[in-house]
């Protein structure tokens, strides 16, 4: 009797191109948004029909990409869940950001998506958990006092994810090198938090950040 032929090897490599395409995808729409699924094949080392036996189309592949940035801004956000939760509000934001940091270039790339093709409703709602997170320390900050005022905390935390994201942008453009933490200072100083009390806080949160995050890939594993 024939065995049966086991076709898992090839699942493993549809999972591999699948893979490689979305990775591919994520590095060169930064880059350029009009690139063509034809040029993203080349790229991706791929041809025509596998990356269309995947994505059948523009709009498929966009989906994939804000679905998988979906996940991994919630898998962020549960990650830094107890920073944000259990400390005071400097420590807080400093959690925030440095455990968003890691998934960056995806929220960067579903922003830039979400002027021409996402569009703003689809991209608000993958994006809302983050947002509702950090408003409700820029508000709980606002009420310790350790935050300024004379803005609204939902107005505040859109002005922190515009400079957050020019940040990204520096860095994509060779401007600026940072793990995070410059930026996490950035964001405290933005707030109304001195200088030096800025880098205090990040120093101490950003080993708990990593530990953190060690963990969860860890638990991932």
């Amino acid at each position: 009797m024939t065995k049966p032929v086991s076709r898992e090897p090839l699942r493993r490599n549809s999972r591999a191109n699948r893979a490689r395409i979305l990775a591919t995808a994520r590095q060169e729409l930064g880059r350029n948004p009009d690139i063509t699924l034809e040029e993203l094949a080349r790229a991706a080392g791929v041809v025509r029909r596998t990356l269309f036996g995947h994505f059948p189309g523009r709009e498929a592949l966009l989906e994939a990409l804000a679905e998988e940035a979906s996940e991994a801004l919630r898998s962020a956000l549960e990650a830094g869940a107890r920073l944000v939760k259990d400390e005071p509000a400097e420590r807080a934001l400093a959690g925030f950001v440095l455990s968003m940091w890691p998934v960056g270039d995806r929220y960067r790339l579903l922003l830039s998506l979400a002027k021409r093709d996402l569009g703003a409703a689809r991209v608000a709602e993958v994006l809302a958990p983050a947002r509702d997170t950090a408003t409700g320390v820029l508000e709980r900050g606002q009420r310790e006092g350790v935050f300024h005022s004379h803005l609204p905390a939902a107005a505040m935390s859109a002005g922190l994810e515009g400079m957050t994201v020019a940040l990204l942008e520096s860095i994509n453009d060779g401007l600026l090198e940072d793990d995070g933490t410059r930026v996490a200072v950035a964001n405290l100083i933005a707030t109304g938090v001195a200088e030096e009390r800025a880098r205090e806080v990040v120093e101490a949160v950003a080993p708990v950040v990593s530990a953190v995050t060690a963990g969860a890939d860890a638990g991932d594993g």
